[in-house]
């Protein structure tokens, strides 16, 4: 029997199996971030366990609350800053040179195909994106991972989704994780793999995979996976040259762990995507999702463009190109969180920053505040907003706010509008 591309990455990385379906692997990183690490710190200074397996594999940034907004998150960052002094880790990443975690640290080179990831946040399943196994975890196993560099799981089962077909132009790899979601369910992948696989996602670039395996949560999964590919190298290149002679030799060794085509799968979910419509979340679930057309003219207050989701250059272009030219709808407030400095710095040199501020956007620093209402962007009680972020529980953005998930372009569309609504990179394929 064949294996699939996470029981690969498993098998290679077991060191332990205590009992049953548990199965202790060792871990190639450890991605900590100011909101979740500081309570692991804490709690491994007070057992008299103050160390990291170490230095060099863990990676950490402050990102959720950038600058800190008041003196608990202040305290929270002061807690990540000294630890990482302390331990000299090296690829700590404070303010000013900061940005959201799971857009930063691949654009730094840190994740590679065939890794072990795992962080106290539960959009690490992003990291997937690159044909590694990537998790977000609890305290204790975080704390495990910071002090032995392992952690405890249970072995991989693995849903495959195979995506057919182009999507149509003004449709993006938002709408499809949205479609997917939409058909597994909140819980239809619950502590499973998701794996990625078929003609659009051949065709996507690293960003749009990072959207796809980035939502892998919204649906239950453990993780959401994709084949490294040439995209994968192309992406990677600058940061593991000196490791090949070529970027053949290191396509050849990635390819090695493209799952086998007798693996055994849980659920294998075919969809094709060609007459894929923008779609835009209704409820307070993931999975409740309707094509834009029927959303036309719902009401909005804010737009907000950034998040670990759609924060990245890729997405900036596209919103640019709607809003090029137009204003924000007097009645709206437009907010954009580039994801990383290099995000931003890119998008002023394209003079992506002046479209939005010419259309009257706020442009943020790099900082996942709105999407978790912690700041830049919270929401007032009864509120509306259309997001690029990946939950729209109630009171995400804050309490008794309404969030519509969508694309960078809806988004973009929606702000000009005044309500939801198509962008017009989608209705003019429809003309």
């Amino acid at each position: 029997m064949g294996k699939t591309i996470a029981e690969k990455i498993f098998d290679s990385h077991v060191v332990d199996n205590p009992s049953g379906d548990i199965h202790v692997i060792k871990l190639d990183m450890v991605f900590c971030h100011e909101i979740t690490t500081p309570v692991a710190i804490c709690d491994l200074m007070e057992k008299g366990k103050d160390r990291v397996f170490d230095p060099t594999r863990i990676k950490a940034v402050i990102d959720h609350v950038s600058p800190a907004k008041d003196s608990k998150t202040a305290e929270q960052g002061k807690i990540l800053r000294d630890w990482a002094r302390r331990h000299k880790i090296k690829d700590f990443f404070d303010i000013g040179r900061n940005g959201v975690c799971h857009a930063l640290f691949p654009e730094q080179g840190f994740v590679r195909p065939g890794n072990t990831i795992i962080m106290g946040d539960s959009h690490t399943c992003t990291h997937g994106a690159f044909g590694a196994f990537a998790a977000g975890v609890g305290t204790t196993d975080l704390e495990v991972g910071i002090l032995k560099g392992v952690c405890a799981l249970a072995y991989p089962k693995t849903i495959k989704i195979v995506l057919n077909g182009t999507p149509p132009p003004g449709v993006y790899a938002k709408d499809v994780i949205l479609s997917v979601i939409a058909k597994l369910g909140v819980n239809g992948a619950t502590n499973k793999v998701v794996e990625f696989t078929g003609p659009c996602v051949e065709a996507m670039s690293m960003e749009g995979r990072m959207t796809l395996c980035n939502m892998a949560i919204e649906a239950g999964g453990t993780c959401g996976i994709c084949y490294p590919d040439k995209v994968t190298v192309d992406y990677l290149w600058e940061f593991i040259k000196g490791s090949y002679s070529s970027k053949q030799e290191a396509l050849d060794e990635f390819c090695s762990l493209v799952s086998d085509p007798d693996a055994a799968y849980d659920r294998v979910l075919e969809i094709d995507v060609s007459s894929l419509s923008p779609l835009v979340t209704w409820g307070y679930k993931p999975d409740c999702v309707k094509p834009v057309s029927e959303m036309e003219g719902t009401h909005i207050d804010q737009v907000y463009i950034g998040s670990c989701t759609n924060g990245r250059l890729e997405d900036l272009r596209v919103a640019a190109q709607v809003l090029k030219g137009e204003k924000v709808h007097p009645s709206v407030r437009g907010i954009v969180a580039p994801a990383t400095p290099k995000v931003y710095r890119d998008a002023l040199s394209e003079g992506i920053i002046g479209i939005f501020m010419d259309a009257g956007f706020c442009v943020t620093n790099p900082t996942c505040g709105a999407c978790l209402g912690m700041s830049n962007g919270v929401l007032a009680n009864g509120e509306v907003c259309i997001s690029t972020t990946n939950r729209n529980f109630n009171g995400r953005m804050g309490k008794g706010g309404m969030v519509h998930l969508a694309s960078p372009a809806t988004a973009a569309a929606s702000a000009v509008a005044g309500y939801i609504t198509n962008s017009k990179l989608y209705e003019n394929r429809k003309a």
